[in-house]
């Protein structure tokens, strides 16, 4: 139902030529009464919709997510994007109407579907709308490594229908290393998706080459659909995970530590910013990883919290790349002086990005620490050292661009705008008011 009012809207405003973002707008509206009745019941754990729609509490925040960081890329696109308005529109209808299919369809057939066809739009954003010509191979970078383990996700779908007996499920751990394998199989798509470090190269690409609006969509949304996945599949998987559990936190909080280092040897902002995404998912696959139930919860924070502060971010990226044409940081430094009102924004959001109180990645961080620590302590020097590393490269990111001299040449350019300021607040408020909504993240 949700899907045919998506479409059928898209293509009247296209054939009447209505003014694009009045039937944009119209298309939030629907999607956000969509999601007021599914959530009618004080966010109870299932609520089920008809036409094999539905959702958990974290599928239903996911998709508030969603909805959220659409509305923020239009209000971010309004200037930007002067080039075939009315598709770019279409995208972001077709895109929002393929993530409510991903948090909110029951059936696992239609969930893999709209997983998959989420890479369509996110494509065309990229080589459509992107800045330079290596967006093509940031293109190619983004469908061999997402498609190259959608194919053995769906085998194993089907596999699990044709056996979705729950004498069959028993069965699952007797299988030996064919469990392993279908494991690898099932959950290889969402660790690529996330990313999980080894497979992370499509990504710094892909948010490098891509438009502001593709940026933002990227970290806010569609790294989460890993993590989300994940969370679907551990009652088909749960076994593995325990067995196989602590191979696969050693290898996301090692990972992360890395991607802390490669931080610090970045130049270009969106590179940086990127990588990071990398280092916090990292946290979310090891807290996923150990099937506890606070480790759970702190995973499903820091994915909220993360979606809005990394799509800031890149938002912050923008605001200077608009007005230096560069995203070296040695091109951006000294930006103080020209922006003191950018740098606070700066400071409020990096600030964030480095879990400092009041935010959500504080109250994530501190439940995965814990409950990673409560796991094994083997992890604890590796912990404490991704911890330190990522407050370093958060430091580095904020002084190397508002401090040092300042780079001769630079033309006089304006303030942040009134709808820059709207758009950063958006992302900064809820980031550091959702606090007082923490039950809400109770599943």
């Amino acid at each position: 139902m949700l899907k045919l009012m998506l479409l059928g809207m898209s293509m009247t405003g296209l054939m009447f030529n209505w003014p694009s973002w009045i039937y944009m707008f119209m298309l939030l509206v629907i999607s956000s009464l969509y999601m007021i009745l599914l959530s009618a019941y004080e966010f109870v754990d299932v609520s089920v919709m008809g036409f094999g729609m539905g959702g958990s509490l974290l599928s239903i925040v996911l998709a508030w997510l969603s909805i959220w960081i659409v509305l923020l890329m239009l209000l971010a696109s309004i200037k930007s994007i002067q080039y075939k308005k009315n598709y770019f529109l279409l995208v972001l209808a077709f895109m929002l109407m393929f993530l409510m299919g991903v948090f909110l369809s029951f059936d696992l057939i239609w969930f893999y579907i709209f997983f998959e066809a989420v890479l369509i739009p996110t494509y065309l954003l990229i080589i459509g709308w992107g800045y330079q010509p290596e967006r093509l191979q940031a293109g190619i970078y983004l469908i061999f490594y997402t498609m190259f383990v959608s194919l053995p996700l769906l085998l194993v779908i089907l596999w699990m229908d044709n056996k979705s007996s729950f004498n069959s499920m028993l069965l699952f751990n007797e299988w030996g290393w064919f469990s392993f394998f279908l494991f690898i199989c099932g959950v290889g798509a969402f660790l690529v998706k996330m990313p999980l470090f080894f497979v992370h190269l499509w990504l710094p690409k892909a948010h490098v080459e891509a438009p502001i609006s593709g940026s933002m969509i990227l970290a806010g949304v569609l790294l989460k659909m890993g993590g989300y996945g994940i969370y679907r599949f551990m009652g088909y998987f749960g076994f593995m995970i325990k067995e196989w559990g602590m191979l696969w936190v050693s290898i996301s909080l090692v990972g992360g530590f890395f991607m802390s280092l490669v931080c610090l040897r970045q130049s270009d902002l969106k590179s940086l910013i990127a990588y990071s995404s990398v280092v916090h998912m990292s946290l979310v696959v090891g807290g996923l990883m150990t099937m506890s139930f606070i480790g759970l919860v702190g995973s499903f924070i820091l994915m909220v919290g993360h979606g809005l502060c990394s799509s800031g971010l890149f938002c912050l990226a923008n605001v200077n790349y608009e007005r230096l044409h560069s995203r070296s940081m040695v091109v951006n430094k000294g930006m103080l002086n020209f922006l003191p009102s950018g740098a606070l924004m700066w400071f409020l959001l990096v600030s964030s990005n480095m879990a400092a109180p009041l935010s959500l990645n504080l109250f994530g961080e501190i439940s995965l620490l814990g409950c990673l620590l409560k796991y094994s302590l083997f992890v604890m020097i590796t912990l404490v050292l991704l911890s330190f590393f990522s407050a370093a490269y958060c430091l580095y990111l904020y002084s190397n661009i508002q401090h040092g001299t300042i780079m001769k040449g630079i033309l006089p350019f304006n303030e942040l705008t009134i709808n820059e300021y709207l758009l950063l607040l958006m992302h900064w408020i809820p980031l550091n008011i959702l606090f007082l909504k923490m039950d809400l993240f109770l599943m």
